[in-house]
């Protein structure tokens, strides 16, 4: 449990994933659950700016329905809960300013919160008929949950923050009895810095786990005079501006379930898309994936697809080096699917069919990201 202001701190930015493991829920409805510990006395201030809160968020778009619950054994305890037409409208809107202006009266009425959200798969209506929502099965995969951050850095300074990012020490693995951080994973492509996390349990205790680390507040600090944005990590609102603007949201997961066939390797493409077409080519992205990920004895073992606006970011677990599949790796292997995908990438000169080799050999050209470090955390 955080506090409402740490819900997008450096301590606890804003980072949980609609997805933590192989299921298709882009296109599904999304129940988000806040629970919520009200302070003595602050009741009132609290329904107060939740009153205001509630006809604000009634006119952002994707915004379904909102409830507000109170617990009937502790009368600090309250639950919110809010459905969205899909997760890409709920995303957007939490990440933004207005967001952020929106929660600021009900900073000062909490003790703690916790976000949850959750795809809506199936529904019982009153008279007991079960309906399927959701064009996807329930969750797979091994319950590892995934997230990234993203962020510029000046041009000419991509050397030295690369060093800076390659030399930190991994923190120690366990969080506490449930909550392990897995890995973390780093890429740049030109001045543009990835990280991506993987963690089992609670993504939000790993993440504040991680932030309160000497090693991590040692890189975050000598990297900070490279960055193109300025942040003070010292002051919490500037860090919780920062750091929701750099959340990259994993909006697909693709697992094979089979068993890899030698040494899993990893890498990262960020896709030139056109403007406005960030969406649009996630969704293309991660169906590539399903199908490439049940063709018997794919070397694709897993595929995270992030994206926020016009930034899509593929990490991509493979069985065989980069360049030896570039369909697959490029998320071309269907003709179909790589000519949609030509039609909303950009790149640098005549435009190229992505159902070629050589299309795909130019594609993988201009968005293979550089492996800057791969750390799995270790046991303390």
């Amino acid at each position: 449990m955080t506090t409402l202001s740490e819900a997008t701190s450096p301590q606890q930015p804003d980072l949980s994933s609609p997805l933590a493991g192989g299921a298709r829920t882009e296109y599904a409805r999304l129940r988000v659950v806040l629970l919520l510990d009200i302070r003595k006395g602050a009741q009132q201030r609290f329904l107060d700016a939740y009153e205001l809160l509630r006809t604000q968020v009634a006119s952002v778009p994707g915004h379904v329905s909102d409830q507000l619950c109170q617990s009937i054994e502790d009368p600090a305890q309250w639950l919110i809960t809010s459905e969205w037409e899909s997760a890409g409208p709920f995303l957007s809107w939490v990440d933004s300013a207005e967001h952020r202006e929106m929660v600021k009266p009900m900073h000062d009425c909490v003790n703690d919160t916790r976000s949850l959200r959750y795809s809506i798969l199936r529904e019982t209506s009153a008279a007991g008929h079960v309906g399927d929502l959701a064009p996807a099965p329930e969750r797979a995969g091994d319950g590892r949950i995934r997230h990234a951050i993203t962020f510029t850095v000046k041009p000419g300074s991509e050397e030295k923050v690369a060093a800076i990012l390659a030399g930190y020490q991994s923190p120690s693995a366990r969080v506490d009895s449930s909550t392990r951080l897995c890995r973390t994973t780093l890429f740049m492509h030109g001045n543009r810095v990835v990280r991506a996390v993987e963690v089992t349990g609670n993504l939000a205790a790993a993440l504040r786990h991680v932030a309160q680390q000497p090693e991590v507040r040692a890189v975050e600090e000598a990297i900070n005079p490279y960055l193109e944005e300025d942040r003070d990590l010292g002051d919490p609102e500037a860090a919780r501006a920062f750091f929701s603007r750099a959340s990259l949201p994993a909006v697909h997961e693709t697992v094979n379930e089979a068993e890899p066939a030698g040494r899993v390797r990893r890498y990262a493409l960020r896709y030139p898309v056109r403007g406005g077409s960030g969406a649009a080519a996630a969704r293309v992205l991660a169906r590539a994936d399903e199908l490439a990920a049940v063709v018997p004895g794919s070397p694709l073992v897993r595929s995270t697809v992030f994206q926020r606006d016009d930034v899509v970011v593929r990490v991509i677990d493979l069985t065989v080096p980069l360049a030896q599949d570039p369909a697959l790796t490029t998320g071309t292997t269907d003709r179909d699917l790589a000519a949609e995908l030509g039609r909303l990438v950009e790149l640098p000169g005549a435009p190229g069919d992505l159902t070629t080799d050589q299309g795909r050999g130019n594609l993988l050209a201009h968005c293979e990201m550089t492996h800057i470090t791969d750390r799995h955390s270790q046991e303390p």
